[in-house]
């Protein structure tokens, strides 16, 4: 999914902090504003990116994003942190492929929260971000209390001479498009159906780190990645691509507790097909395409391994027959 909008301008930030008392730079102000918190950056989201960049375009302007970190629900919540799809910088990322940059990003806590869903409009998206139109979805919603909707946006806004326009539900193949749909999916382990409503495999980015290097042992040494606390991706075997040095390679992935060696926190452990390399301390992607099947427990060695080589066998045929990833 991409924007055919014109490219955000080099010199321009991905993402601007709205920190209290920080001016916006002029340079930053008067854009077409999407609202919303875009986790995951979904279809449905590329959709409000659409109407947005068609509204800037039709002003002659440009078009932005406005979201919040952390997520609300962690900050109402805590005990309960919401499972994210994607973490602040890579929503950042995929926002400005979607043609929405700067995003500009309004630091989220209790106090925030208490500002008053007319104070929300006036004050920031009219008065310090100077808004040329802005477009939300259905049920977005603001202000304290959440009072704030996208109803009161098209009247005070709309009084003041902004453009509001509000997106309908987005639905893919007769399914309303969510995050929340998308989380689900991924807890069952279809990364297949994540896909389908993101628009893209879901992807995870982190740091490749030692591990107990048992894998060479085994004849499949492995990438290890430790991902956020709140992910609950289902434990299982997934064929997946990783992006290494912008180039996306094949291999198959362990994402659990690994039973049969400590049962250990959670971990994603990649075996790229076909490569040799130092991947210790290399940022990667790793791309989820396909579920193999769920974490198990083997109480020898010899049946683990010819279950890994039947793993190998079945991500190899089916990222042979899935279509290679841009870089």
């Amino acid at each position: 999914m991409t924007s055919s909008a014109e490219a955000p301008r080099s010199d321009l930030p991905a993402a601007f902090i709205l920190e209290p008392g920080k001016p916006v730079p002029d340079a930053l102000r008067g854009r077409v504003l999407a609202l919303g918190n875009f986790d995951g950056v979904h279809r449905g989201h590329a959709e409000l990116a659409r109407v947005a960049n068609e509204m800037a375009a039709g002003q002659g302007g440009q078009a932005a994003a406005l979201t919040f970190e952390p997520h609300p629900r962690s900050v109402f919540r805590p005990d309960q942190p919401v499972f994210r799809l994607t973490p602040a910088a890579l929503k950042v990322e995929l926002l400005a492929g979607e043609g929405l940059a700067p995003s500009f990003i309004l630091p989220f806590d209790r106090e925030i929260a208490a500002v008053a869903a007319e104070a929300f409009i006036d004050e920031l998206l009219l008065g310090r971000l100077g808004a040329a139109g802005l477009v939300c979805g259905y049920d977005f919603h603001f202000g304290a209390g959440r009072t704030g909707s996208p109803e009161m946006l098209q009247a005070r806004a709309g009084a003041a001479g902004v453009p509001v326009t509000v997106v309908a539900p987005y639905s893919w193949q007769g399914e309303p498009v969510s995050s929340t749909l998308i989380r689900a999916a991924l807890e069952q382990g279809d990364v297949a159906r994540a896909a389908e409503f993101l628009g893209r495999p879901w992807f995870v980015r982190g740091v490749v780190a030692h591990g107990d290097k048992r894998g060479r042992d085994l004849g499949y040494p492995t990438a290890n990645m430790h991902l956020p606390r709140d992910c609950r991706l289902r434990y299982g075997v997934y064929a997946v691509r990783m992006r290494v040095d912008g180039i996306w390679r094949d291999g198959v992935a362990s994402f659990g507790s690994r039973p049969t060696f400590d049962d250990g926190a959670p971990r994603l452990e990649t075996f790229l097909f076909d490569f040799s390399g130092d991947l210790y301390g290399k940022t990667v992607d790793v791309a989820l395409v396909a579920w193999l099947r769920g974490e198990a427990k083997f109480e020898a060695l010899p049946p683990l391994i010819a279950q890994m080589d039947d793993d190998s066998r079945q991500a190899r045929d089916i990222l042979r027959r899935t279509p290679p990833f841009l870089p």
